[in-house]
């Protein structure tokens, strides 16, 4: 199989089309949804159809014709501000998919989370796999995750902890961006390589390599 190359990464709106990528083992489609113009992803696996999707945001009836007749196997929520599950209850309602949430963000999200996820802790999805990792500083408990393609580069979900530009907002302060910063210098971008695509919580894409350089800047701004 081929990998797609018509995937470009950029902004999807509400209302408008999906946008798919092809790969060997995965299907990664990206859809905007709700007021807060949220990315919500779903991946399948090719091999057995299974579907997980990434923050069910907003929008419950576009989520569920996303996934159609295969339904979903799990739903994993990046973190626990509001706008990143609004749909949650009823994507679960109408599928019984499994829900899955950062240890320390779960709490805050109001649809039970029956796996709590820890730093390092694996996501299986028929014969792919997703590494989460643990980044503390826009919630206390946010986790991005990583499908690491056999035949290509890593694909990075990150919520609303990486963006272009930038990491995510910390408006608890200055201890809260230097834990978002540190933790994404070390679990991101002293881990992965310059070919990784990042798919955020809102707005367009971005590479590890094209953010890399401006890590310094974000530094220095201090947001």
């Amino acid at each position: 199989m081929k990998h797609d190359d018509t995937y470009r990464g950029g902004a999807v709106t509400v209302g408008g089309p999906p946008a798919v990528r092809e790969l060997a083992a995965a299907t990664i489609t990206k859809v905007a949804v709700g007021p807060m113009n949220n990315n919500a992803y779903l991946l399948r696996c090719r091999a057995t159809g299974q579907q997980l999707l990434i923050d069910a945001a907003d929008e419950a009836p576009t989520l569920l014709e996303l996934a159609g007749e295969r339904g979903l196997s799990a739903v994993a929520t990046t973190h626990r501000h509001d706008d990143h599950w609004q749909a949650l209850g009823a994507v679960v309602d109408a599928t019984r998919a499994r829900t899955y949430a950062g240890r320390y963000d779960a709490e805050g999200i109001p649809v039970p989370t029956e796996v709590l996820v820890d730093d390092g802790d694996r996501i299986r999805l028929g014969d792919i796999e997703l590494v989460a990792h643990h980044l503390e500083g826009h919630t206390p408990g946010s986790i991005v995750l990583v499908y690491d393609d056999p035949r290509g580069h890593p694909h990075l979900f990150t919520g609303d902890c990486l963006f272009p530009g930038g990491v995510g907002n910390t408006s608890n302060g200055p201890a809260a961006f230097a834990s978002l910063l540190d933790g994404v210098e070390a679990k991101v971008f002293d881990r992965l390589p310059d070919a990784t695509w990042v798919y955020p919580g809102h707005g367009a894409d971005t590479t590890v390599g094209t953010e890399r350089p401006h890590l310094p800047q974000w530094r220095e701004r201090g947001w």
